[in-house]
């Protein structure tokens, strides 16, 4: 055992590290997690001499990991994509981080633009990326990569506007698409007052772990849908706090943290008691 082995177990490692993180990341996690549940069960079923289903099971696996590569290709694709043009060092060092700041503003300019939409009751779709990430959907509409800015939100929204109809896709604190394609939701519990904006935002809110800010055309309210929950009728302070609290979790609980921040908040609490 020397320095090569060492050195080959780490490199693996860090290989089934990184694909840990690309599952989580994409909707591949329940399916590894069914995958590792047949690998358990056909393990079991061999020491227990169950010929039969351990024959049934071992065949389900060789077939199913075809049916993975068709299943996430369009993830395979970007990912050699993203290496080819990268470099491997690079493709493993990990996505660009987001710059608190950069996310910061562009909550500031989202809520700035609703407050306006909102007056002038114009529909708007918003959708913020997290962990799960959205690139095909993005691929969908129109690529812009572009700072969130208030202006540029009221003009993608304007119904005369050849965007207006489909959503915009924020990732990593920047609009990276416009007039993209969402999901609608089947939940037939919904209020029959919501429109298909709403179903959409809804249904992309439950296929991944986006935040998805709704306006809608006929009131004007501002709803935020999050893991398939729709939250209505916000107003512009409610929507920034549960902007900051769920894409800054964070920022937010570090200022709390902080005695100076907790001496701030506490005053200002109090100021808004009075």
């Amino acid at each position: 055992f020397g320095i090569w082995d060492i050195v080959d177990i780490l490199i693996v490692a860090y290989i089934v590290y990184k694909l840990i993180i690309f599952s989580r990341r994409t909707n591949a996690g329940q399916v590894v997690k069914g995958i590792i549940v047949l690998v358990v069960v056909a393990q079991i079923s061999s020491l227990l001499g169950l010929n039969l289903l351990n024959f049934l099971l071992v065949n389900a696996l060789q077939i199913g990991l075809l049916a993975l590569v068709v299943l996430f290709q369009p993830e395979l694709r970007k990912a050699f994509e993203k290496m080819g043009s990268k470099g491997f060092v690079q493709f493993y060092s990990g996505d660009r981080e987001t710059s608190p700041s950069e996310l910061e503003s562009a909550i500031l300019q989202t809520v700035e633009a609703c407050k306006n939409l909102s007056w002038s009751r114009t529909g708007a779709l918003i959708v913020f990326e997290r962990e799960i990430l959205l690139s095909n959907v993005a691929k969908t509409g129109t690529y812009i990569d572009s700072r969130v800015n208030a202006e540029l939100l009221k003009n993608i929204f304007f119904p005369n506007s050849p965007l207006h109809d489909g959503a915009l896709i924020v990732q990593n604190g920047r609009a990276s698409a416009a007039g993209c394609m969402l999901p609608l939701s089947s939940n037939t519990n919904l209020s029959k007052e919501l429109g298909m904006r709403h179903r959409a935002g809804v249904g992309m809110s439950e296929n991944s772990d986006a935040v998805v800010v709704v306006v809608s055309e006929e009131t004007g309210s501002v709803s935020v849908a999050i893991g398939g929950m729709l939250k209505r009728h916000l107003a512009p302070e409610t929507l920034e706090k549960l902007l900051r609290n769920e894409l800054m979790p964070k920022q937010e609980e570090s200022k709390r943290e902080n005695p100076f921040f907790s001496f701030f908040f506490k005053k200002k609490e109090d100021s808004g008691e009075n």
